[in-house]
């Protein structure tokens, strides 16, 4: 069963709120993929991984480098099925939904306002699709996060 987190970016950049995300899921032990159609997007979130929490650099190098394979974090401008580090956890960071992640085991949907249209179209179509568990992130003032609608 695949698991799709919703987070509703209304605070924060996603440069800020993946680092963190990024953060736990090493500390499980988990490697991440991370997705943005964009150069200066990804360009963005490599400098918060390096730059955000200063007392810990959080490992990551970018998909198709010499290195991809022993990365914790890889970040690509595409969707593959099987990236080289071997992530089963992908973080869709531009807010565009790709059907591919459901063969992930957990998928994480960074959107801001200017996707919340398709960001609920996709929540409706992911409804209908057995074996997806839903859920939904929201960011108070304050830029804590807690589930919700």
């Amino acid at each position: 069963m695949a698991r799709v987190d919703f987070y509703r970016l209304t605070r924060d950049p996603v440069e800020r709120v993946l680092p963190a995300i990024a953060a736990r899921i090493l500390d499980g032990g988990d490697r991440l993929l991370v997705v943005a159609a964009s150069a200066m997007q990804r360009q963005a979130i490599d400098e918060a991984l390096w730059t955000l929490q200063p007392a810990s650099f959080l490992p990551h190098g970018a998909a198709g480098s010499p290195d991809e394979a022993i990365e914790p974090i890889l970040l690509a401008g595409t969707l593959d099925m099987a990236p080289a580090n071997g992530a089963r956890l992908v973080a869709l960071a531009d807010g565009a939904w790709r059907e591919e992640a459901l063969g992930f085991d957990r998928v994480f949907l960074l959107f801001d306002n200017s996707r919340i249209d398709d960001a609920r179209a996709t929540w409706r179509a992911l409804g209908k699709v057995d074996g997806v568990e839903l859920h939904f992130w929201k960011q108070d003032e304050r830029g804590r996060w807690s589930e919700g609608p």
